[in-house]
């Protein structure tokens, strides 16, 4: 029976298994049970929440669907990308009629799917030009905020030119800190890369490579992950 002109049965649903802050493939299957073909702007998204429901990550990727008229089924690849940091979560899969409303809320339940997200794979690379090293504790580092889900880790500049060679006010935001800094705004030196992500190469700063940080691709500046540099 419909519920009116936007609804939805679904069938089910296959994940791969996902890895924290990657983007992997699902295919989902559905039914139109309202009264009116979904147009281009009936999309197909998912939140994920925790294991009590609350939401963690609410607007994941859309996916377009085919005009499906009412009663009419279809099974639809799409792409998610996994949150971060790696653990248990809830996918739920859910329709939005754009400008308007979440099918959620407008009374039908999204397909839900207990998942564990593992932790991020894949090969890290770094451009270190010479007279650049990394500190005792920079691959640790380093591994570990690639494992919990980031593309791409960058963090600050420790600077041993010594007395004849004074640090660059260039590098005045790349200074050794505490920790992280959500939004850091100046360009990434000497980034780790996983493998499969690419940046954009900015001009050098003080003689070092730079790219600027990625838009689609979850990506940290941690100031305790810190390059020696020797002049």
């Amino acid at each position: 029976m419909s519920k009116g002109p936007l609804s939805v049965e679904w069938g089910g649903a296959t994940l791969e298994p996902p890895r924290a802050g990657a983007i992997g493939e699902a295919t989902v299957e559905l039914r139109n049970t309202g009264t009116i073909v979904w147009g281009e702007r009936v999309l197909l998204a998912y939140h994920w929440l925790d294991l009590l429901g609350n939401p963690i990550v609410w607007d994941g990727i859309r996916t377009g669907l085919p005009p499906l008229g009412p009663g009419e089924r279809a099974s639809v690849g799409a792409r998610v990308r996994a949150p971060i940091p790696p653990g248990p979560y809830r996918l739920a899969f859910d329709l939005v009629a754009e400008g308007r409303a979440w099918f959620s809320e407008l009374g039908d339940a999204p397909l839900t799917i207990d998942v564990e997200v593992g932790p991020r794979s894949g090969g890290p690379s770094a451009d270190l030009p010479p007279g650049v090293e990394p500190a005792a504790d920079w691959a640790e580092r380093v591994r570990a905020a690639h494992a919990e889900g980031y593309g791409v880790v960058a963090g600050s500049i420790a600077w041993e030119g010594g007395a004849a060679h004074r640090r660059p006010h260039e590098l005045a935001p790349y200074v050794p800190g505490s920790g992280r800094q959500p939004g850091f705004a100046a360009p990434l030196l000497c980034p780790s890369v996983l493998d499969g992500v690419s940046l954009e190469r900015l001009a050098d700063v003080a003689g070092l490579p730079a790219y600027a940080a990625p838009r689609d691709e979850p990506w940290l500046y941690d100031g305790r992950i810190v390059l020696q540099v020797r002049r």
